[in-house]
């Protein structure tokens, strides 16, 4: 192999350390919320969105965290109908919004002067409350917790994991985050610019990508973080819920971050349900099933001790 193409690699590899997450915090999602101000359709949107997909899977491969989870378990097809089933549901409700408000709206009182990127900041920080005290109760109540066991069956962290939900508790976390913002007037074109915000979260949330955002990863709900949340021991994986921020953990105090720690597929998935359906539509029944009752229980014996508070 050439100087120059090692020297190539490392420059490439350094650029997706170091430039991954911020392109798509900002690069991807400012594009979002200029489309939307321009008054673009849904369909660019949509190519945007598919645009972070492609670019997720390219910094999987150039610069994964752990080589193995890039290696499909017979898991792709069951994936892409999870991730096209819960874009289509996150879609459809931003086409519902106006419907929605005329029903829930008590005033608008939606700062609209405001610039559209402080309007966008505002919504994401109001739905990263609500996803997240919904994210925080489905590990504490069984019912809920039937419906999100399905997201913590995975036996690789990678970028598609993020919308590897079931449907239901997919609405369920979506009404909890979107509702307050209805009741204060949400504009639809902030709402479109919240479905890709969120999209885009969660392919950074759980790529295979080793990349470092500093400091930033004790208040971004970003991969270094939420990768502790998918431990498969219950308790010891009860950490790190937020999607957008790391704040209310931090206040509930279930945030935990061991700068020692590294992850295999022997840590993911469940303990207590170590052979979960892996076909989707098996997915989608299970949290019916007497066997679905997959109740979060304490950490066993055989369990490693809980990542530290940083």
């Amino acid at each position: 192999m050439s100087t120059a193409t090692v020297t190539t690699g490392r420059a490439l590899r350094g650029a997706v350390r170091y430039g991954y997450a911020p392109a798509m915090l900002l690069g991807v999602n400012g594009a979002g919320i200029a489309l939307t101000s321009a008054g673009a359709g849904k369909v660019w949107l949509m190519a945007l969105l598919a645009v972070a997909i492609a670019a997720s899977f390219a910094a999987e491969h150039l610069l994964p965290y752990d080589r193995d989870w890039n290696r499909p378990l017979d898991d792709g097809r069951r994936d892409a109908a999870h991730t096209f089933v819960n874009e289509a549901l996150i879609l459809g409700s931003v086409a519902a919004i106006p419907a929605l408000a005329a029903v829930v709206s008590v005033a608008d009182v939606w700062p609209h002067a405001w610039p559209m990127w402080t309007q966008v900041l505002l919504a994401v920080l109001v739905a990263d409350a609500g996803i997240t005290l919904v994210h925080y109760a489905s590990h504490k109540i069984g019912l809920l917790w039937r419906f999100h066991a399905v997201h913590h069956s995975v036996k690789r962290f990678y970028g598609l994991n993020g919308l590897m939900k079931h449907p239901a508790h997919q609405t369920v976390e979506m009404t909890a985050g979107v509702t307050p913002l209805l009741v204060i007037g949400l504009p639809v074109d902030v709402a479109s610019a919240l479905a890709l915000a969120v999209a885009v979260q969660l392919l950074l949330q759980h790529s295979n990508v080793d990349y470092r955002i500093g400091p930033a990863k004790h208040v971004l709900a970003l991969n270094e973080g939420h990768r502790f949340h998918h431990l498969k021991w219950a308790g010891i994986g009860d950490v790190n819920f937020g999607l957008f921020t790391l704040i209310w953990d931090h206040l509930l105090g279930t945030y935990s971050y061991d700068p020692t720690r590294r992850f295999t597929s022997d840590d993911l998935g469940m303990a207590a349900k170590p052979r979960y359906p892996s076909r989707y539509l098996a997915q989608l029944g299970e949290p019916f099933k007497s066997s679905g009752a997959c109740a979060p229980t304490p950490a066993t014996g055989d369990a490693p001790s809980a990542p530290r508070p940083a």
